[in-house]
């Protein structure tokens, strides 16, 4: 339990008619602890196997305490061991189940907080603990297939960085300095690039510190930053073939969240506005908080409310006005998102045989032009000699 001191703990056990052989301090719950938890990374795996064992556990009907019981003396890591602590003394206090989760937003969506208490009113908290299994095993997949998609670019660009940094700091300077010393004037092109050549090897430290400090700076403006985020986002909208990626990623987030808070029995406009916080894509964000707030509380069917909206592909919307008259929106919305699924699949596959040509590109054409930097006053040279 959490309690001030040892005073404390001894009153509300001698209260419940309990005498302790001992006391013994085992962790904070304080602002201290909180930061703890935080900084500790409870990643996605963690909230999989947490999800799918309480799942697990209340389908055989095990007892909710008990079934965190047996968390608390499976789980390893200290941060989940302090939450399902924390968790555990939440409902021993009487608070509802969903407390814990809202205290850590960075941790915990809004879907996933909201889902827990819906789960908790409705009396179904083991439907909806599979519905979020479901759904965070969904994006960590979906997460995999992008940097799996990503890794042969990366390690290109990584490679010929280091091909480009060899040539320009090892191999120019030292070309230079032979043509220079041989009295040999090298053409005004070559003379450009021996010249960048020089300069960078000269400055190599400072030139990737800055670059270091520019990455730095400008993952935490495009990542982190609101402003940031939102002129990245409207930047990849307008990337071909990324922007197709972009948008059915949105597409299947918005499916799968708004199928998994409609079965919880949230209500429509909640869902909405709830999916709205989960695409990760301003445009479409926007466009679903004007068909909750502008649209159906005004009394519009949904179908009618996204027909005003031009940033949702006709085909979704025609489904959706469709379903919601035949009485099965949530099933058509999960068919939609395993759907959109094979579709990123596709379109990762085409977002990577357009970038590896584009980049074998670049890359060649810097290349070309430091060899021909080399090779013209070479040859130059040797007509010269005879």
């Amino acid at each position: 339990m959490e309690a001030d001191n040892e005073s404390g703990v001894l009153d509300f056990l001698a209260s419940k008619g309990l005498k302790p052989i001992s006391i013994r301090k085992i962790g904070e719950f304080g602002s201290a602890a909180k930061a703890r938890l935080f900084y500790s990374g409870i990643n996605a795996t963690d909230k999989i196997f947490l999800t799918k064992y309480l799942a697990l556990m209340l389908r055989v009907g095990t007892d909710l305490l008990k079934a965190l019981d047996i968390l608390i003396a499976d789980f390893e890591k200290p941060a989940m061991k302090s939450l399902l602590l924390e968790i555990k003394l939440t409902l021993s206090k009487g608070q509802p189940f969903y407390i814990t989760f809202e205290k850590y937003p960075k941790l915990f969506s809004p879907v996933f907080v909201n889902l827990i208490k819906a789960g908790e009113v409705s009396g179904n908290l083991e439907m909806v603990f599979e519905n979020l299994n479901i759904m965070l095993e969904k994006e960590q997949d979906l997460k995999r297939k992008i940097k799996a998609a990503l890794v042969y670019p990366i390690m290109l660009l990584f490679a010929s960085t280091m091909v480009l940094t060899f040539l320009v700091v090892f191999a120019l300077p030292k070309i230079a300095e032979l043509f220079s010393s041989g009295g040999f004037k090298p053409p005004l092109f070559s003379r450009i690039v021996f010249g960048v050549g020089l300069f960078v090897g000269d400055h190599i430290l400072v030139l990737l510190s800055s670059f270091a400090a520019i990455v730095i700076l400008g993952s935490y403006f495009f990542f982190k930053n609101t402003t940031g985020k939102r002129l990245f986002g409207t930047f990849l909208g307008k990337v071909p073939v990324v922007k197709d990626v972009v948008q059915k990623v949105a597409i299947q987030r918005f499916s799968t969240t708004l199928s998994a808070l409609m079965r919880a029995g949230l209500p429509i406009i909640d869902c909405l506005n709830i999916t709205a916080g989960a695409l990760g894509n301003e445009k479409m964000s926007n466009a679903l908080r004007r068909i909750a707030q502008d649209g159906v509380a005004r009394g519009l069917t949904l179908g009618d409310a996204f027909r005003k909206e031009t940033d949702f592909p006709q085909v979704l919307t025609n489904l959706i006005a469709v379903s919601e008259k035949a009485g099965h929106l949530d099933e058509i919305l999960k068919t939609l998102a395993d759907f959109y699924e094979s579709e990123i699949d596709a379109s990762l596959k085409i977002l990577v045989s357009f970038i590896e040509p584009v980049m074998l590109m670049f890359i060649g054409v810097i290349i070309g032009l430091i060899a021909l930097s080399i090779i013209v006053p070479i040859y130059q040279l040797v007509g010269t000699i005879q």
